[in-house]
């Protein structure tokens, strides 16, 4: 664990953790950082999923000895197309399941998605499956707000199950 990250865990008070529900990834944490590409936050790190293995992520992560999270640019597999590409050196995230609609709690508003991916070591189709799931969120937004930023951003969650 980096010294930095020591310092910042040892310097909350007793007892915090930080497990915000999927609407606040979404309505707070992601939102924010889609309006303002600097903005940070004590406990989410901006990292380049694809230049890293699962297993290094708790090393690059701000917080977290079980579940990480990470502001993520959404990377595409080819210049022109909408397939995402999810691929590091040693493997592949791939999606599994149906994806989740996250809504606003107060004002029923479908407010972002959430994806569950696990990697797979090796290349596809003959991947093996490993114990790292991520849960991606992205934002679900019909408001030219959004749209205006051409950097895609996504907040990740990493753990092992």
């Amino acid at each position: 664990m980096a010294e930095e990250q020591v310092k910042e865990e040892t310097s909350l008070p007793p007892g915090f953790r930080f497990h915000p529900m999927d609407e606040e990834l979404i309505d707070y944490y992601l939102v924010n950082k889609i309006l303002d590409a600097n903005f940070t936050t004590r406990a989410i790190t901006d990292v380049d999923l694809n230049k890293f293995e699962p297993w290094d992520l708790p090393g690059k992560a701000k917080m977290g000895k079980k579940e990480w999270y990470f502001f993520n640019q959404r990377d595409r597999k080819y210049p022109t197309g909408v397939r995402t590409n999810r691929a590091t050196n040693t493997g592949y995230w791939k999606t599994t399941g149906k994806d989740k609609e996250i809504f606003n709690s107060n004002t029923s508003q479908h407010i972002g998605m959430k994806k569950t991916l696990v990697f797979y070591k090796g290349r596809a189709p003959r991947g093996e499956k490993m114990s790292w799931v991520m849960h991606e969120y992205r934002l679900y937004s019909r408001s030219t707000t959004f749209k205006i930023n051409k950097v895609r951003y996504i907040l990740c969650q990493s753990f092992i199950f």
